[in-house]
């Protein structure tokens, strides 16, 4: 079987988890990593010796891999990334050194797994599949494989113990705050989630987190002391220092790396650089190159957070108005968005707000409407496995915090009230989930491409 085109190598892709019937349920019942596990032993794509790094949490975890990789590469290496979802193409997923792999790449190395692929989904029973995330992390090994690459970051989906990034041997685990989030799939208590997420703790490794509540700090101590593996994390006096904005950022004070501008403007983006410059100096201790602490060490961290590009993380998409797009669907997304906008947004402030009915869209509705002149709310059918509620439920739970609120059904009608409403003074801000993010990224013919 050769592929030569997207959407039947997707289909591909997905085609044993589309057969199945069984509803979806808690991943300790519903996910099964073995496919995969037998996949990574039968093409050998553990063999090859390379420094891995796996990062879960709730919010921040593709800021923190892309952040980590760029510091890498920085020093030196080559560096490979596993990221998701994408938000304009399917090859964001996989990337070396910040490019995407090329379609043609993504179509022959398919091809070549494709036999290996089907024997494996013979031998499955009916409800049983192959993880999708599965096969792109097939994809991805085999490239970094014939790229000779030295270092992968890898971000999980929304669990870690039942995912099969957390197949690879990594040495680092990093974890990114952690929240009540997923609750079908990882449980109904934050505990039962921070277990879910510390199943990419693995034995003798080392971890590092940003603060946690209590509860959740508590499970990742007992994981990581099952696996005598090595546990650290950050209080707020570890946090890198925010400093102010600047035009396109935020200026941040780190330890010995000093002060710096990061080209990105979320302030919570202080957390995951830190987790970043400590899981990149971690791997690098034990890659060649140039002597860990030294100036050149310094300098080519500095360079590296003076480079990060991300784009769709509270990315400013034009001026006048400024319209700018963040996936916040959580309350503390939301809230740290809001504060990281505090300085910059101007009146008339217009929010537009797509959020799941499987999150607490009535809280987030809350919080933006304190925030906002006017709040618009909108949904996308882009992606088949997200659901926005119903507009008349969902307008009159939001007209409960701000009595004027409005619907439209698409972004791009949301988008035209919205500039309406603030002219060319005011801002604009999307608080969207990710395919609505994705969307963005699409009007206003952003390049995903390339970081």
């Amino acid at each position: 079987m050769r592929f030569t085109n997207e959407q039947d190598a997707i289909a591909f892709i997905f085609h044993t988890q589309r057969r199945v019937t069984q509803p979806r349920g808690l991943d300790e019942h519903t996910r099964d990593v073995t496919p995969t596990r037998h996949l990574l032993l039968e093409t050998r794509l553990l063999d090859t010796p390379r420094e891995y790094a796996v990062v879960t949490g709730s919010k921040g975890k593709g800021s923190t891999t892309a952040i980590t990789a760029r510091l890498l590469h920085s020093l030196g290496h080559s560096v490979g990334m596993v990221t998701g979802p994408h938000l304009v193409q399917w090859y964001e997923r996989i990337r070396i050194n910040g490019e995407m792999i090329p379609p043609a790449d993504f179509f022959r190395i398919l091809s070549d797994l494709a036999p290996a692929i089907e024997a494996e989904a013979a031998r499955l029973n009916p409800q049983q599949y192959i993880s999708p995330q599965g096969i792109f992390l097939l994809i991805a090994l085999r490239w970094f494989d014939e790229r000779g690459v030295a270092a992968a970051v890898l971000e999980v989906g929304r669990g870690g113990r039942f995912d099969d990034i957390a197949l690879v041997p990594n040495k680092v685990a990093l974890f990114t705050p952690i929240v009540l989030e997923h609750t079908q799939y990882l449980g109904s208590t934050v505990e039962r989630i921070a277990w879910h997420k510390s199943g990419i703790i693995k034995p003798q490794s080392y971890v590092y987190s940003v603060a946690q509540s209590p509860e959740v700090l508590a499970v990742l101590e007992r994981e990581a002391e099952a696996r005598e593996a090595e546990f650290f994390w950050f209080g707020a006096q570890d946090i890198a220092e925010y400093l102010g904005d600047a035009p396109d950022g935020i200026r941040l004070r780190l330890g010995r790396y000093g002060t710096f501008t990061l080209p990105l403007l979320g302030r919570y983006q202080a957390e995951n650089v830190t987790l970043a410059v400590q899981a990149a100096g971690n791997m690098h201790g034990r890659l060649k190159g140039v002597p860990h602490g030294s100036p050149d060490y310094i300098a080519a961290i500095r360079a590296g957070l003076a480079s990060v590009r991300w784009p769709g993380r509270l990315h400013r998409l034009q001026r006048a108005p400024d319209v700018y797009v963040e996936g916040a669907i959580t309350e503390k997304a939301v809230r740290g968005c809001l504060e990281s906008l505090a300085t910059r947004a101007t009146r008339p402030y217009v929010i537009i707000a797509g959020v799941p009915r499987d999150r607490d869209y009535p809280t987030i509705y809350r919080l933006l409407a304190a925030a906002a002149d006017h709040l618009i709310l909108t949904e996308t059918t882009i992606h088949p496995n997200i659901h926005f509620p119903e507009a008349a439920t969902a307008l009159a739970t939001a007209r409960q915090f701000q009595p004027a609120a409005q619907h439209r059904p698409t972004l791009p009608e949301a988008l035209a009230l919205a500039h309406t409403l603030a002219g060319t003074t005011g801002t604009i801000l999307l608080a969207v989930a990710q395919p609505l993010v994705g969307e963005a990224m699409l009007l206003w013919q952003v390049d995903t491409g390339a970081l």
